[in-house]
């Protein structure tokens, strides 16, 4: 498909989503929500795709929400097309490990969508804040990413003062795993690519289920949930595969050979 406001590239089993409107430093319109909406949904259980990187045009990874059309339109809610809770669910929630990669800035809705990335990867010099209540407005959408993110106390900081922060002072805060020289960006993004190329997709889709299931929940709520899907997966034909290869130390069939042998 054709998309107005995003750029897809899928290269093997990973696919590149670039936010694509580089002339607003990607802030994100309703018409982008509803295409990343559309995009992440569509890909629901496509074991194809087992990564997908997701980054901004013209080196900027989002300036947020589009003011302009905010300004001039309300937010949409429930089941509207263009509604932002709606799209990070989805994003939130994709079967698929989602890499964000950030560069130049990630402000506001922008921030938002690291909180639901799986894997955040950012330059030393992107710079990343909550300047919603400098424009007279909350980040209501995003804000239980935000704090399930990094917890109550820093989003409290973040939130009411609204400055901006350094990709550094981000890692510390939790909303990134990593930090790299801008120049060496791409190579630490590659770097991870090649660590989910050993992981089996169905086993990736099934993981990220298990953390949304059993989180906040008293353990012996989900017993009978976590062993039925230890048992399901361990009887999988994935799953009978992966634990045959480790025996016979070879790189299990759904790892793209050309690359180092099975991790020991």
């Amino acid at each position: 498909m054709n998309y107005e406001t995003l750029a897809i590239d899928i290269q093997g089993h990973v696919a590149h989503v670039t936010l694509n409107r580089p002339h607003a430093k990607n802030a994100m319109n309703y018409k982008m929500m509803d295409e990343l909406y559309q995009v992440f949904t569509g890909w629901k259980d496509n074991f194809d795709i087992r990564a997908v990187v997701l980054s901004g045009a013209d080196g900027v990874f989002c300036a947020g929400g589009d003011i302009k059309e905010m300004r001039a339109s309300t937010m949409p809610s429930g089941q509207q097309a263009g509604n932002l809770d709606e799209m990070l669910t989805a994003v939130n929630e994709a079967s698929q490990v989602v890499i964000a990669k950030i560069e130049g800035v990630a402000l506001g809705g922008g921030l938002g969508l690291v909180c639901v990335s799986d894997i955040a990867i950012a330059s030393s010099t992107a710079k990343m804040g909550l300047p919603e209540v400098r424009l007279g407005i909350a980040p209501a959408f995003i804000s239980p990413y935000v704090l399930k993110r990094i917890g109550l106390t820093r989003s409290r900081e973040l939130m009411l003062t609204g400055r901006r922060f350094s990709g550094s002072e981000a890692l510390t805060y939790g909303f990134i795993h990593q930090v790299c020289e801008s120049e060496d960006l791409d190579k630490c993004i590659d770097d991870m690519l090649r660590e989910i190329n050993y992981n089996a997709p169905q086993a990736i889709s099934a993981i990220k289920a298990l953390m949304f299931q059993v989180d906040e929940q008293p353990t012996s709520d989900t017993v009978a949930y976590r062993a039925d899907l230890l048992n399901k997966l361990r009887a999988s034909e994935e799953g009978q595969e992966g634990m045959l290869s480790f025996i016979e130390k070879r790189p299990a069939n759904w790892v793209k050979q050309g690359g180092s042998d099975a991790p020991q």
